[in-house]
């Protein structure tokens, strides 16, 4: 498209992303920084942030929860090192993965085969993490076969190990859950020391384990949240804004969207703002969800619907066609964020966020 006109549009200040790379630098420091940009950089815009974190040595690298992802990335110019932190299948993926430069995720002794069959096949030399489970239960392998897993590969010529990795289920909450998955990282670690591993990249801290557990950020911290600004602490990036679209006064006893499940109690002033469940702003949001209009709250009437959701204007006597409406963010004094709507719908800020959908245009701003 070489024109939008529908007026909705996520809004990403790129100040903020920055400020908060910045600040995780700093937190983790000297640990690198793998700035995590999966999931479209948690509906944030993956090619563009890794290029501002690229350009101004914000990150050491990049991951992604697949190839694909990945392969997005380097289309973008993207020359850092790019980590796929899923479990790649079907096998035949190292290909592309290994000729695109990737890191790839290790996490089973088939996985470890055919990594060093595909790297052998292409005459270039693969890059790799080996995954180590410690109590997520997703994916990666246990003391034992990651142990295998380095004596299959360190022998080759064609497979580098650079890292090993694990992931903490509940570094927010449960500390002395994170102390046994950390305690088992450990044991391995050293277990690879004594097969003859030496400087590699050795990460488990997320965001929540950056920020709360120092002895988590050894060489490395993968960092999503609080990179976006999700994280208490930091400032949030991105905000969800359209206009209002058409206005109309309704008596008493009117009623609103689908299953009339609104019904007007008095006259009342009704905006209609074209954003819906389509554009990722949950059905779960009617009735219950304010939206801000002349830097006031404006209760959502009604079921959201797929393209458009309606809201009371009453108390504002300049709404009209073309005023701004903000569904996540701030407007004057007010701000929506995505821990309130997280709370409306009994989900999580990164599911608000990652759910807004690729028809709404992200934007730039400082």
């Amino acid at each position: 498209m070489t024109s939008i006109f529908r007026p909705t549009r996520a809004e990403v200040r790129l100040s903020a992303v920055r400020k908060n790379l910045q600040k995780i630098k700093v937190a983790a420091g000297p640990a690198r920084v793998l700035f995590v940009v999966k999931a479209n950089a948690y509906g944030h815009g993956a090619a563009a942030l890794a290029g501002l974190a690229e350009r101004e040595k914000l990150a050491w690298g990049f991951g992604v929860s697949s190839v694909e992802e990945g392969l997005a990335l380097r289309s973008a110019g993207i020359k850092n090192p790019v980590l796929v932190l899923g479990s790649l299948y079907p096998f035949e993926s190292f290909v592309e993965a290994i000729n695109a430069g990737l890191t790839v995720t290790i996490a089973s002794l088939d996985a470890a085969r055919q990594v060093k069959e595909a790297a052998a096949k292409l005459g270039k030399k693969a890059v790799c993490h080996i995954k180590l489970e410690t109590g997520m239960g997703r994916i990666g392998a246990r003391k034992p076969s990651v142990l295998k897993i380095y004596d299959e590969l360190s022998g080759s010529g064609d497979v580098s190990v650079e890292g090993m990795y694990t992931h903490l289920s509940s570094a927010d909450c449960d500390p002395e859950y994170t102390g046994l998955q950390l305690s088992i990282f450990g044991e391995t670690a050293a277990g690879l020391e004594d097969r003859g591993a030496r400087g590699l990249v050795l990460h488990a801290a997320n965001s929540g384990a950056a920020l709360k557990c120092p002895v988590s950020r050894m060489d490395m911290v993968r960092c999503g949240i609080a990179a976006y600004g999700l994280a208490d602490g930091f400032e949030p990036a991105l905000a969800l804004k359209s206009r209002i679209v058409f206005v109309k006064n309704v008596r008493e006893g009117a009623f609103i969207s689908y299953d009339k499940s609104f019904r007007a109690g008095r006259p009342m002033k009704i905006a209609t703002i074209p954003a819906g469940y389509g554009d990722g702003y949950l059905r779960r949001f009617s009735n219950r969800a304010d939206i801000l209009v002349g830097g006031r709250r404006c209760r959502v009437l009604g079921n959201v619907t797929m393209d458009m959701v309606m809201a009371d204007v009453t108390a504002v006597k300049e709404a009209a066609v073309g005023s701004e409406a903000v569904l996540l963010g701030r407007q004057g004094g007010q701000e929506i964020t995505a821990q309130e709507l997280a709370g409306l719908a009994d989900t999580i800020t990164y599911e608000i966020v990652t759910l807004i959908s690729a028809r709404v245009p992200r934007v730039y701003v400082e």
